[in-house]
């Protein structure tokens, strides 16, 4: 990542601070049996970490652009409000302001970065540039512990990302902490009920951050932490009943572990209510049909309709090129089979899928919001849709969805299945035309890879790992001979929650027994390579 910093904050350039805040503007429903924390979204990098820390302290979250009104959070009726970070510099004509009517609803604020600086700008602090910017590892001292630092240590090392500073906290405010470039690193206000930190608690690279929003969850907002995999299932569970009551139910299974999850715990609600189809587009993996099936249908003992549809996917994707073109081709297809397969289902009404939060975030879910890509079960459906969408996961990132698979009793190696993306193999043939012939060389170079991850013990330590095929060919020498062979890329990352991701350092030896089973056993193959984008500013995905 090349960085560079505003006032406020890390973003990864200029373009993508709007980017990320476009992105945050995204409708949930949430449970109704837990308490909420709402975070509003003034563009910072870190913004999504923090409703994440929120909800692993036990409590549910959800992120909102900075521009919703005090109705729309007051809607929500949440425990506490969180501003995040941002690039800007609270001086800056145009900059996020804050609505001084968010001060007014009763309920916990604590800002965070640009979030305290904006609280200490709006109420007559003084914030001005630094003499020294602090981006990175800090030393924090701790003046009073307040509510946020009580038992924790004096002196403590934090995250930083800011270039302007709080030097005077606004009267009435405790400052609670400081650091060399940040006079006022933490203040309170237990009166106005307002607590501020320049520093960044949702970051690992700040220890005892997860002890001061806990603090606060706990001991200022008083909220029960009670948002857990186990309330997930019930609550979605009377959700399902409710909305489909008597109806019957259609659910589009991959066999990933989102579709997976998805179709388990519509299956707890409702039973034999719901049919899973598996279509076969021929877009998957190598054998991984077959697992889905003997998965499902023998071991879950769900109802499920197996269809074989590759030539009609392969010839809906003849002459597309474009990644977006074959998403919508793709979903639209699952769509007109989804509806075939229903007219033998009794005139099935709804229609399962596995969405989740960042699959709605990335395809631009929302007002504002900016399309990174479109996925196909959220920008690629039909405007003609004849079923009434039933997406139980559409409020959790993916690690959550594991929690709820592993406590709904799914299989270990389906709950750690990597995310395969639902347009399948056809958006890693990047560049062209998605053949059968090309299909087949990047699934037998898919299965060399994982096969070598497995044996090398990396499969759960990697959030994926995938080839991509590309429309290049290139000159090699195999045998004495010129030759001119396809590409194939290896990818490979780490992540959280695929919103951000690095780049996996694969040992050097596990890549040169890939490329070496590659070439030696694809004849089409004389080149190997490895890609080493973080995202930002790569996708993990090519397409």
């Amino acid at each position: 990542m090349n960085p560079s910093y505003g006032p406020g904050g890390l973003v990864t350039d200029a373009s993508a601070a709007t980017e990320i805040a476009d992105e945050a503007t995204v409708e949930v429903q949430a449970p109704a049996a837990v308490d909420e924390v709402v975070v509003l979204d003034y563009g910072g990098q870190y913004s999504q970490v923090i409703a994440r820390r929120i909800r692993e302290c036990g409590v549910f979250s959800e992120l909102l652009p900075h521009h919703v009104g005090p109705d729309e959070v007051a809607r929500r009726r949440p425990k506490g409000l969180i501003l995040s970070g941002g690039p800007a510099s609270v001086h800056a004509d145009g900059a996020p302001a804050l609505d001084p009517r968010l001060l007014e609803l009763d309920i916990p604020v604590l800002g965070i970065c640009y979030g305290m600086q904006l609280l200490a700008h709006a109420l007559g602090g003084q914030v001005q540039p630094a003499d020294d910017a602090e981006y990175g590892r800090a030393d924090l001292r701790v003046l009073e512990p307040g509510r946020l630092f009580g038992g924790l240590p004096a002196d403590q090392t934090c995250w930083m990302s800011h270039r302007d500073a709080v030097l005077r906290a606004p009267d009435g405010f405790t400052p609670l902490a400081s650091s060399q470039a940040s006079p006022v690193a933490a203040f309170e206000s237990l009166e106005r009920g307002i607590w501020g930190i320049q520093f960044h608690p949702e970051v690992s690279h700040t220890p005892f951050g997860r002890d001061i929003l806990d603090a606060w969850l706990r001991g200022v907002c008083g909220a029960d932490m009670a948002w857990t995999a186990a309330s997930v299932i019930e609550d979605q569970v009377q959700r399902i009943r409710a909305q489909v009551g008597e109806g019957r139910v259609i659910c589009g299974l991959s066999g990933g572990v989102d579709s997976s999850v998805a179709a388990l715990l519509v299956h707890r609600a409702i039973g034999d209510q719901l049919t899973c189809v598996f279509v076969d587009h021929g877009l998957m993996r190598k054998n991984e049909g077959e697992q889905v099936v003997a998965s499902f249908r023998d071991r879950f003992k769900i109802v499920l309709r197996a269809v074989d549809a590759e030539d009609r996917f392969l010839a809906r994707l003849a002459g597309v090129s474009d990644p977006e073109a074959k998403r919508k081709a793709i979903g639209g297809e699952f769509i007109r089979v989804f509806e075939e397969e229903a007219a033998h289902i009794g005139n099935a009404r709804f229609l399962v899928q596995g969405t989740l939060y960042s699959d709605v975030i990335e395809s631009g879910g929302g007002t504002g919001t900016a399309t990174i890509k479109s996925h196909h079960n959220v920008g690629g459906l039909p405007e003609d849709l004849e079923f009434e969408l039933i997406e139980p996961l559409r409020a959790l990132f993916k690690d959550e969805v594991r929690a709820v698979g592993a406590e709904l009793g799914l299989d270990e190696r389906l709950v750690w299945r990597q995310p395969f993306p639902g347009p399948g193999l056809a958006i890693r043939v990047v560049g062209g035309e998605a053949t059968k012939q090309r299909l087949d060389l990047l699934r037998d170079a898919d299965s060399i890879l994982q096969d070598e991850i497995r044996r090398a013990g990396l499969y759960r330590e990697l959030w994926q790992s995938f080839c991509v095929l590309p429309d290049v060919r290139t000159v090699g020498v195999q045998g004495d001979e010129r030759t001119y062979g396809a590409v194939i890329v290896i990818r490979a990352v780490t992540s959280d929650d695929a919103m951000t991701a690095d780049w996996a350092r694969l040992p050097y030896d596990l890549l040169q027994r890939i490329a070496s089973r590659m070439i030696n056993r694809l004849p089409e193959v004389n080149r190997v390579v490895l890609d080493i984008t973080s995202k930002p500013p790569g996708t993990i995905e090519w397409e």
